[in-house]
C-alpha cells in the first residue's frame, strides 16, 4: 500500500520565518517517524509535517494516517474529510483522538486509541483486506520491541524516548490519558543502540520525565559517557537535588533540563499533590547550572488559588532564580483529563472550539479572576520576561555554561519572544 502519514499544522497562515523555524526545529515529528518504523517494508510510506512542508490532497494513496493534539484536531479533521471524499481510507490517532475517540470516528475509518506499536501491523492488514475496525487500542508493556524512529535529515536533533508513562497523574496533564500512569522503561542497551545509530550530535529525550526512576536514569547516563552526544531532557525539580545524578548527566552530555515548576504558590503545589518545596527551587537551579547545564522552567496560570496579583508576584519571585529561559501557559483543561471532567461538571468550560486549546487562550471560567484578567496577566508576564534587555542578560549569563547551552538558550529565547509577540501581541 501507499501510505501517507500527516502531522497537521499547529497554527494557520505561518510566515516564512515560522516555516524556517519549524523546518529546522529541534523537535522533529517523532510520532510519524515512529509509525514509519513500525510499517513493514512492502509498504511505501511518505511523511508530511505541515509545519515544514505543504500538504497536497491530490496525491494517490491507499491509506492516510493523521496524528493530532487537541489544538490542531480541527485541521486534522479537515484533512481527513478531504481524503475520505476521494475514497481514501483514513486513520486518526494521537492525544485528542485517544481522549475523544467517538468524535474522531466521525472523520475517520478507524481511530487508534493510545499507542500504535501492538496494533499497527494488524491495522494495515485489515486496511488491505478492506475490513478496518472502528477502534484499535494499544499500550505495549514491553518497550524492548519498540523500534527506533525513521529519522529525516532536516531536523537539528534526534528524538529519543527511553520511557513512557507518568505515575504522578496530575489533574491537568493529558499524558496520563495517552501513555497511562504505569511507568515503562526501554532496556538501556536498546536506548544506547538507538543513540549510537543516529548521526545527529544533539538529542531531545521525549520522556515525560527522566527523574522518575533515578536508578534507571543514572545507569543510562553512565552508559552514555563517551558517545559524544549533547542532549536535553525533562525532569522533576525535587529529584534534581541528587548530586550524583547531576554529575552523571553532565558527563553524559546533558546541556539542558526542562522543569515544570508550575507555580510559585506552595498552597497550589500541595493541592496538585506534588511534594515539591518551592523555597528550594533557587538552590536546585543553581546546582544544575553549576554543573554546566541550563534550566528552562515552565509556569501555569489559572489555578483555582490564583488571584490577579499572581503575575507580578511570579515575576518578582523568579527574578532571582537564574533561569535561562521559561514558558508561561494558561491552564487548559484538555479533553480526557481530570481537570476537564471537573470543570465540565462545575459548568466552567467556556468553549469547545478546540482551536483555542493552545494554552494561550482562556477556555474556562477561572475561580478568582475574570477570563480577560488571566489572559492579560500572561501577556504581561511574557512581555516582561522576554524583554530584549532581559533576554540579553540571560543569554550572556549562559556563556559560562559552554557553547551548546549558550546556543540553545539564545535559540529558545529568540523563538519564544517571537512566538509571544505573534500569538499574544506582546
Amino acid at each position: 500500500m501507499r501510505i501517507l502519514l500527516v502531522q497537521p499544522a499547529v497554527k494557520e497562515n505561518m510566515g516564512l520565518i515560522d516555516h524556517l523555524l519549524f523546518r529546522f526545529s529541534i523537535f522533529p515529528p517523532f510520532t510519524l517517524q515512529q509509525i514509519a518504523a513500525l510499517t513493514p517494508d512492502e509498504h511505501e510510506v511518505k511523511i508530511i509535517d505541515e509545519n515544514r512542508q505543504k500538504l497536497k490532497i491530490e496525491g494517490k494513496y491507499d491509506l492516510v494516517g493523521i496524528t493530532c493534539f487537541t489544538a490542531n484536531a480541527p485541521r486534522a479533521y479537515e484533512i481527513a474529510d478531504k481524503f475520505r471524499k476521494k475514497g481514501i481510507k483514513v486513520v486518526l490517532g494521537g492525544y485528542h483522538p485517544s481522549a475523544l475517540p467517538e468524535e474522531a470516528r466521525q472523520h475517520a475509518d478507524a481511530v487508534v486509541i493510545g499507542e500504535a506499536e501492538e496494533i499497527w501491523r494488524d491495522l494495515l492488514m485489515d486496511a488491505e483486506e478492506d475490513r478496518l475496525k472502528p477502534f484499535y487500542r494499544g499500550r505495549p508493556d514491553n518497550l524492548a520491541d519498540v523500534p527506533a524512529p525513521k529519522r529525516d535529515g532536516f531536523s537539528l536533533t534526534a528524538s529519543i524516548q527511553a520511557t513512557r508513562g507518568c505515575p504522578n497523574g496530575c489533574e491537568f496533564c493529558a499524558l496520563s490519558k495517552m501513555e497511562g500512569r504505569k511507568y515503562r522503561k526501554k532496556p538501556i542497551e536498546k536506548v544506547i543502540e538507538e543513540i549510537e545509530g543516529t548521526k545527529h550530535e544533539a538529542i531531545i529525550f521525549y520522556d515525560a520525565s527522566l527523574t522518575i526512576d533515578i536508578k534507571y536514569t543514572k545507569e543510562l547516563f553512565r552508559r552514555m559517557k563517551g558517545l559524544n552526544k549533547k542532549f536535553a531532557c525533562f525532569g522533576n525539580a525535587n529529584m534534581l537535588k541528587n548530586e550524583e545524578l547531576l554529575e552523571l548527566a553532565r558527563e553524559a552530555g546533558c546541556v539542558l533540563w526542562s522543569i515544570g515548576f508550575e507555580t510559585i504558590s506552595q498552597e497550589t503545589m500541595n493541592k496538585l499533590g506534588k511534594r515539591y518545596k518551592i523555597k528550594e527551587y533557587p538552590e536546585i537551579i543553581r546546582e544544575i547550572r553549576e554543573h554546566g547545564m541550563a534550566v528552562i522552567g515552565s509556569f501555569v496560570f489559572g489555578f483555582d488559588e490564583d488571584t490577579p496579583d499572581v503575575f507580578e508576584r511570579t515575576l518578582a519571585e523568579i527574578e532571582g532564580w537564574e533561569l535561562d529561559s521559561a514558558g508561561f501557559c494558561i491552564l487548559t483543561p484538555f479533553p480526557g483529563t481530570k481537570l476537564f471532567d471537573r470543570l465540565n461538571e462545575e459548568g466552567r468550560i467556556l468553549t469547545r472550539d478546540w482551536r483555542k486549546y493552545t494554552t494561550e487562550n482562556v477556555v474556562f471560567m477561572p475561580r478568582n479572576m475574570k477570563p480577560h484578567e488571566l489572559e492579560e496577566g500572561v501577556k504581561y508576564v511574557s512581555k516582561e520576561f522576554f524583554s530584549p534587555l532581559k533576554i540579553l542578560k540571560r543569554t550572556l549569563g549562559s556563556v559560562s555554561l559552554g557553547f551548546f547551552p549558550f546556543l540553545g538558550n539564545y535559540f529558545w529565547n529568540f523563538s519564544m519572544r517571537r512566538f509571544y509577540r505573534k500569538e499574544l501581541g506582546i
